[in-house]
């Protein structure tokens, strides 16, 4: 058993994030964690690995404990060989030790259960072996293999692949890992699967990767609250299973909830009828009976105060259940377009070190699809910025037409630092709408509401955004990139940092949309589901 947690419950100021989680994770156990974002997946994590105490319940842990975090802040002089060096340091210290041990080993005096369990240690971790697993990591991940490269010079994906590299050498007794399939294409993802299904320790992976789930988990715990509250575990593996109940389970909480509040209407119709007979219905003539008037009007009162305690006695307490994601009615075009030609296109183009696509036209007509696919840095983000007009081209063109609008997510976002970080996302979708409204790039009938779409509560959107989670931040993001209803959807890597259910939600939407849209993925399920889309896989170069 490498760690049990109870009850566990954490709340930021004025915020409770998890109440009731309670798991067990011994060797051979992956649980895969799934919920909305904001639902407390990170903090359970946290919770689990000892960097935040629990405001309830505990938390038992035997054995060494590894976290991969999504994001990495690293020192500006730090390289890839500190980061292994680092990681890898309490194997290198037990091999040490174990040398150390058989060189000082006397035969006739020495504690052999000792040694041994030094040599179990040594064993365990495959100490001896640790570099050159780190070697084989970093090459099958994708990563720089590259010591003396500096971690702040490598893109975010760049840093997650050497430092999950480190982590799977590692070999502790239970890996705690957050999105891991994020910054992977498909042979880096099938390498960590192997990795993962051979795991000796505990395993629990936060993902909204939901092949990693049927290939990985072997039994799934929501984060989202059901009707009565409470975090759920599905101990049967397989996103499919968990899925259908799921649906289920939120069927049944809907009707309930339909059936409550039909109830709860009906009760307070009765209620108000009983209280209008104190006024109207058993009033005798005046001038008759005055002490009989009085007495009778304490017992309405009574009756109906008693009724009030009997509706409240009887009442079951439903919560809302989860709203939706309700995507907007986009335009396909704008009066007068052609509808043979492409709402925006490039030709030939080269972005010097990133892209080049020499003969290839690449055209997106109205209401078009078009999948983009291809290993890590073959281009598939400098081209869809190259379609946003956020790259110049080194060589080629690229044509708009004339008034069309283009909603961009790219892969990722811009850090959030000083004032933009204190603005909550009310303010500053607000501030975008009105620069937009002004320089005459908006028409005022299709601003699109950002509470509208289901992506973020009221509560969320009235926070500072640099309190939001990633998973929240994204979600703003691809409000953002819905707000001037665009004609179309550019959407690098959409699927990264989102909730599971939201995943599903937004492959639909995209299905049905009448804008166009552009996809570069390497969610498997995702490419899978738009598998009819057309598509341009892209080669190394």
């Amino acid at each position: 058993m490498h760690l049990v947690a109870q009850d566990l419950a954490f709340a930021y100021p004025g915020r409770p994030v998890l109440d009731g989680v309670s798991v067990t994770v011994s060797d051979g156990t992956r649980l895969g964690v799934v919920g909305e974002n904001g639902s407390g997946k990170s903090t359970f994590l946290h919770l689990l690995a000892g960097s935040l105490a629990p405001k309830s319940g505990e938390v038992r842990r035997q054995g060494s404990v590894a976290l991969v975090e999504q994001e990495l802040h690293v020192a500006p002089d730090e390289t890839v060989g500190d980061l292994v060096s680092s990681t890898l340091d309490g194997l290198r210290q037990a091999a040490a030790a174990l040398e150390a041990a058989a060189a000082a080993f006397d035969h006739d005096t020495g504690d052999l259960a000792e040694l041994g369990r030094t040599l179990a240690r040594a064993e365990h971790l495959a100490a001896w072996d640790a570099d050159r697993r780190v070697d084989v990591a970093l090459t099958r991940l994708g990563a720089t293999r590259d010591l003396t490269q500096p971690l702040a010079s490598l893109s975010v994906g760049q840093r997650y692949r050497v430092r999950l590299a480190c982590r799977l050498a590692e070999r502790s007794d239970l890996l705690l890992l957050d999105e891991p399939t994020n910054h992977l294409d498909d042979s880096a993802i099938d390498y960590l699967t192997g990795e993962l299904v051979a795991w000796r320790g505990g395993l629990v992976v936060v993902t909204h990767d939901r092949e990693l789930l049927d290939d990985v988990a072997t039994a799934i715990l929501d984060l989202d609250p059901s009707w009565d509250g409470k975090p759920v575990l599905y101990g049967q593996p397989g996103y499919l299973a968990y899925r259908f109940a799921k649906s289920q389970a939120l069927h049944r909480w809907r009707q309930r909830y339909r059936a409550e509040r039909k109830r709860a209407a009906a009760l307070a119709e009765r209620l108000d009828a009983s209280y209008e007979g104190l006024s109207d219905e058993w009033r005798p003539e005046k001038g008759s009976q005055k002490h009989r008037r009085a007495t009778r009007a304490r017992i309405h009162v009574k009756a109906a105060d008693r009724l009030v305690q009997k509706l409240e006695a009887e009442a079951i307490e439903v919560p809302v259940p989860p709203v939706e994601l309700a995507f907007p009615d986009l335009p396909a075009m704008s009066p007068g377009w052609d509808p043979a030609a492409p709402v925006v296109e490039v030709r030939s183009p080269r972005v010097d070190g990133r892209l080049d696509l020499p003969g290839t036209r690449v055209a997106v007509p109205p209401s078009g699809r078009l999948l983009i696919t291809g290993v890590n840095g073959t281009g598939k983000s400098t081209l869809l910025a190259a379609l946003g007009g956020t790259l110049p081209l080194g060589r080629g063109t690229r044509t708009l037409v004339p008034g069309a609008r283009i909603g961009v997510v790219m892969q990722e976002s811009a850090p959030l630092t000083g004032a933009a970080a204190r603005r909550t996302g009310f303010e500053t979708y607000a501030d975008e709408a009105l620069a937009l409204l002004s320089a005459g790039e908006l028409d005022p009938d299709h601003v699109v509401p950002v509470a509208f779409l289901g992506l973020l509560s009221e509560e969320d959107l009235e926070r500072p955004l640099g309190e939001l989670s990633v998973g929240q931040r994204r979600r703003f993001e691809l409000a953002r990139a819905l707000l001037h209803a665009p004609h179309v959807l550019l959407l690098d890597e959409p699927t990264n940092h989102l909730s599971i259910d939201l995943v599903d939600e937004l492959t639909r939407a995209l299905r049905v949309t009448p804008a166009a849209v552009v996809v570069a993925t390497h969610d498997r399920r995702m490419r899978e589901d738009l598998a009819d889309w057309p598509s341009l896989e892209l080669a190394p170069r």
